[in-house]
């Protein structure tokens, strides 16, 4: 634990921080990978270009010192950031490299107000945070380790079958080269793959969510092609049935965790329909209570999963599903293909929401916002609502 001291000097400086805002944490990515341009390979290079890391970074630093004598208000954000973190197979040692780029960066940027003072005492308390997502991370290699099927580090898994599921989303079929079984996952978790390929510079890292329910024998995952991604336009262009990839075991803490007699919403836009995709195949598999499946695409082209969904509608019938095209395309029919036209609009089924289950929402920042500020409206407690963000995390 920290002393009082130290918890006083670090709260002292969130004015300092407050004040130097992400570019704080711009500077320490840069200093930290002209230091040490290996890490390259484990940092998502493109959240560095687009500047969500950093921000996404410089939230974190903020919110410890604002809660550095609360620590138990982080609980929740050091689960999820530990889950991402195994992901990116992140090591005890490479805590060490963060902390003393994170010092240098205070000195340089913080002037005669970053005292001997204020750096001995985030050097404690980077230390405490450091200890408390070392451990954590290692219990979840562990745990991966010695679950059935499972294993540490990557495993090669063979391209078994390729789909394209719409214009921008393709689905990959990934299973254990050694034949062996494998690990299962909570519906709502991701892969990471560590892809290595001519056209990469860096060895780049990326995470996908897993859209189908466990089996034991191989995991299917959904892409979108990015315009801007290098690594999911690699896997549609170039990565073919019979290409290997080096696979990290399942993670994350957005999975479903709702009983099966509680009724349940699942509501995504674009291609956050991936996660969601695996909750309901999982909450299929037995008797349950109502399910409702609200999916907003941009239109016909972009909708995936539409016929495996209707599919399913044939099958179950307490499952129900709407689906909203923001721009409904020449071909696309209004009763056949799709049910509302324009932005998700909850009020168009009101009376079919169960405002009483629980609700799973993934998808772009702005749609889970606009969704659950819906929900809120109609009285649906915060408690109920459960989302994902995909990249570096943000509140809605």
């Amino acid at each position: 634990m920290l002393d009082q001291k130290t918890i006083s000097v670090v709260k002292s400086t969130i004015p300092l921080l407050e004040s130097a805002g992400p570019e704080l944490t711009k500077h320490f990515y840069q200093r930290m990978f002209s230091h040490h341009p290996e890490l390259k390979d484990i940092f998502n290079l493109a959240h560095q270009r687009k500047g969500d890391q950093p921000v996404a970074l410089f939230n974190a630093v903020a919110a410890y010192a604002k809660n550095i004598d609360n620590l138990a208000a982080l609980g929740p954000a050091v689960e999820k950031i530990a889950q991402k973190h195994t992901g990116f197979l992140i090591t005890a040692e490479q805590y060490n490299i963060v902390g003393h780029h994170l010092l240098e960066t205070l000195k340089e940027l913080g002037g005669e107000a970053v005292t001997d003072e204020v750096i001995d005492a985030w050097g404690k308390a980077y230390g405490l945070l450091a200890d408390i997502f070392i451990q954590r991370e290692s219990q979840i290699y562990d745990d991966a380790a010695a679950h059935d099927g499972g294993w540490r580090g990557t495993r090669n898994f063979r391209i078994t079958a390729k789909k394209q599921e719409s214009s921008v989303i393709t689905s990959f079929e990934l299973t254990p080269v050694d034949g062996g079984p494998v690990m299962g996952f909570e519906p709502g978790q991701y892969l990471s793959l560590k892809v290595v390929h001519p056209d990469l510079e860096n060895i780049e890292i990326r995470q996908y969510s897993l859209s189908d329910a466990p089996n034991g024998k191989s995991y299917r995952i959904s892409v979108k092609r990015d315009p801007e991604g290098v690594v999911s336009q690699l896997l549609h262009d170039k990565f073919a049935v019979g290409d290997e990839l080096a696979v990290i075991p399942p993670a994350g803490d957005f999975f479903l965790k709702t009983s099966a007699e509680k009724p349940l919403t699942l509501i995504s836009g674009g291609v956050g329909l991936t996660p969601v995709m695996s909750m309901l195949n999982q909450r299929l598999t037995g008797e349950t209570a109502e399910t409702l499946w609200l999916h907003a695409s941009e239109d016909g082209a972009a909708h995936a999963f539409g016929e495996e969904i209707n599919h399913k509608l044939a099958q179950h019938n307490k499952l129900a599903a709407y689906t909203w095209y923001r721009v409904p395309g020449a071909t696309d029919i209004q009763g056949s293909h799709y049910d509302f036209a324009g932005t998700m609009d909850l009020n168009a089924i009101n009376g079919t929401l169960p405002t009483n289950g629980d609700f799973y929402i993934c998808g772009p920042v702005g749609f889970m916002a606009h969704v659950k500020a819906q929900l809120t409206t109609m009285g649906v407690a915060d408690a109920q609502i459960h989302y994902e963000v995909f990249g570096p995390h943000k509140g809605l």
